[in-house]
């Protein structure tokens, strides 16, 4: 079926391992984002004090960052995505936000990656608090918890496909692209979004594109394709 099951959660060193990981030159042109999410053990109501704690560490070293509320490998970290708490988050998101701008002297984009699994309400909703605090941009989508994407694939082992854990890779790929249309369809397109989920050749690239994200991320696809998945993107997307 070419997805992953993964239920890593955000396995990692550390923010400080990473930063040290991003000080020093960059290839010319490189655009660093990066992936901000709360440690496990810190419950719901201190979530914001992670996050704050994070963009106080990579504002001066990334491009843009990304808030995931999205991941389902971290428990409860998904009931982030709800009205109020989104709400209260990115107000205090956005209030360090203006404070790092104004210290480091540079705009400072947030996106906020979001589950495929929402409701239309739930999704209403979080988009409302995004669009409320100020945010720049949505990224669509996170790995999957249902399993109705991998019904269509004969031979697949069905105890495999059961574990527990966020489904990525090609079974993603249509409900992907549907919550990239359902977000620039509710917000008129003024949220840009980056587009993700099943992306394994220019083709599918392109349907996200289509659908109104305006820019692609891969990663499962690099597991079956390999790095020239990227230039081969590129390569077909001119074409076009």
């Amino acid at each position: 079926a070419q997805g992953v099951i993964n239920r890593m959660g955000f396995p990692g060193q550390g923010a400080a391992f990473v930063a040290a990981q991003l000080h020093g030159k960059r290839p010319p042109g490189l655009v660093l984002g990066v992936n901000l999410g709360k440690n496990k053990a810190t419950p719901n109501e201190e979530a914001a004090c992670d996050y704050i704690r994070l963009i106080q560490v990579f504002a001066p070293l990334a491009d843009y960052l990304a808030i995931n509320i999205s991941s389902p490998n971290t428990v409860g970290l998904r009931a982030l995505q709800g009205k109020a708490a989104l709400t209260a988050l990115l107000a205090e998101v956005a209030a360090e936000r203006k404070l790092q701008a104004s210290l480091h002297k540079k705009a400072i984009p947030i996106l906020v990656k979001l589950a495929p699994d929402l409701s239309d309400a739930e999704l209403d909703d979080a988009l409302e608090a995004i669009l409320g605090a100020g945010m720049d941009g949505v990224i669509a989508i996170n790995t999957t918890v249902s399993r109705a994407s991998l019904e269509n694939y004969a031979g697949l082992n069905p105890q495999t496909a059961a574990e527990t854990g966020g489904l990525s890779g090609a079974p993603l790929e249509a409900m992907s692209t549907a919550m990239v249309k359902k977000i620039v369809q509710r917000t008129n397109g003024k949220l840009p979004v980056i587009g993700v989920g099943g992306i394994t050749d220019a083709a599918s690239a392109q349907r996200k594109l289509d659908a109104g994200a305006i820019l692609v991320q891969v990663y499962t696809g690099l597991i079956y394709a390999g790095p020239g998945l990227v230039q081969q993107i590129v390569r077909g997307l001119k074409a076009n």
